[in-house]
Formats: C-alpha cells, structure tokens, sequence
C-alpha cells in the first residue's frame, strides 16, 4: 500500500473513531488535529483531499463527516485494527499494552479475505481485548452494553463490572494490570469525592484511586 493510501485510511479511522465517542457525525477540524496529533493546517489540507475523493463531507469552519464509502473504509480498517489486536492477544500472547502499536503497522497490510479468517478462527468475536466492539463483516458497528457508563459517573456503593478501556496509551494499561485490573474485572465504587476529584474503588480487596478524568477512561456496567 502506498504511503498516500495508508495516511488516507488513518485518517477516516480517526474520524470515525471520535464520531463513535462523541456521538457526533461532525467533527472539528481542531478534534481531529488532535487526535492525529499534526497541525490543524495540515488537517484541513487533508480534508480538501478527502473531499475531492468523495470520502468526506467538508466544511471551512464547521468541520467533517464521512461520506457512505468513507464510512464504509474506515469501519474495514478498524475491523481489521480489532482483529488483529484480539489475534496477538489470545494467540500470540501480547499483552494488552503491546497489541495496539503493532495493530497499527499491520492494519493496513493484510487483506481482507485473510480478516475474515482470523475472525472465524477466533469465533466471530464480538469484542477486542480493550473492550471496543469489533465491526461485523457486513460493517455493521456493535455495542454490547447499552447500560455502560464510566467509572467516573458511578455513586458509592455500586458494584460494577469492567466492559471497556478507551484510553489505550501505554502507561495507562500497565498501570490497569499492575492494579490487578482487566476486563471482566468486577468491583465497589467506595467514594466518589468531587471536590478532591477522585474516585476510589476496590477490586479483589485491593483498594486503588483513579483522578475522575482518569476513571472516565474505564467504561463499566452495574452488577446486581
């Protein structure tokens, strides 16, 4: 794949990706900058070019939403993102912190008839080791939990199961695994302190506090 192919592919991925979060179809010009860490100046370029190839919708000033055959790129190339990354976690044993980077490279290299092999061989799932929803082959997006929120919203005295970690940088899921701390994970909000802007939780006994901008990364759902 060319260099042009594959920076067109990160960026429709990166759009969709906040578009997911924000559960916004338009996004700013400033947001994606962000994301992809670049200049806004050669975001807004870029969307000139994604515009032209008819991949996205663009406005000056207002921002960008992907167009049918943008959408349907980028939800292929976070599908195989996913897959790749539930691959080299069950089975090549990569931890969760390793498997995003090296997802990243091979992304953009294998095919599509070798994905939908890799998503039978590991039973169609349905989720990958962060949590995230993997797309199903007819491209259509999942979720899961429709009862999930965050660590961060959660009241004392709720008992809570962990189903997603949106933050994937590094250090953050090391500091989750040091923690004892991975999906599935089930645990008690102790207290939430806004005023300190804290929240603290314990999880198999293991007392552990969070920064509540932190604990918005940990996406959870109640456990009766």
């Amino acid at each position: 794949m060319s260099v042009t192919s594959l920076t067109v592919e990160n960026y429709l991925k990166a759009i969709l990706q906040i578009s997911l979060q924000s559960g916004s179809e338009w996004i700013s010009t400033g947001e994606l900058a962000k994301y992809m860490d670049v200049a806004p100046g050669t975001v807004t370029s870029m969307l000139k070019t994604l515009k032209q190839s008819k991949h996205v919708e663009y406005r000056p000033y207002e921002g960008a939403c992907l167009t049918d055959s943008g959408k349907q790129t980028a939800i292929r190339v976070l599908r195989r993102h996913r897959l790749i990354e539930l691959f080299l976690f069950q089975t090549l044993k990569l931890s969760w912190d390793q498997i995003h980077a090296e997802a990243e490279n091979m992304e953009h290299a294998v095919s599509d008839f070798l994905v939908d092999h890799i998503d039978e061989y590991l039973g169609f799932p349905e989720t990958d080791p962060h949590g995230d929803p993997i797309p199903s082959v007819d491209g259509q997006m999942r979720r899961a939990y429709p009862n999930m929120t965050t660590l961060s919203e959660c009241q004392s005295g709720m008992h809570v199961r962990i189903v997603q970690v949106t933050d994937q940088e590094t250090e953050f899921l090391r500091f989750l695994s040091r923690s004892g701390l991975k999906i599935g994970s089930e645990g008690t909000v102790k207290e939430k302190n806004v005023e300190a802007g804290i929240v603290v939780s314990v999880w198999n006994g293991q007392e552990i506090s969070m920064g509540i901008h932190v604990a918005e990364n940990v996406k959870v759902v109640p456990v009766s």
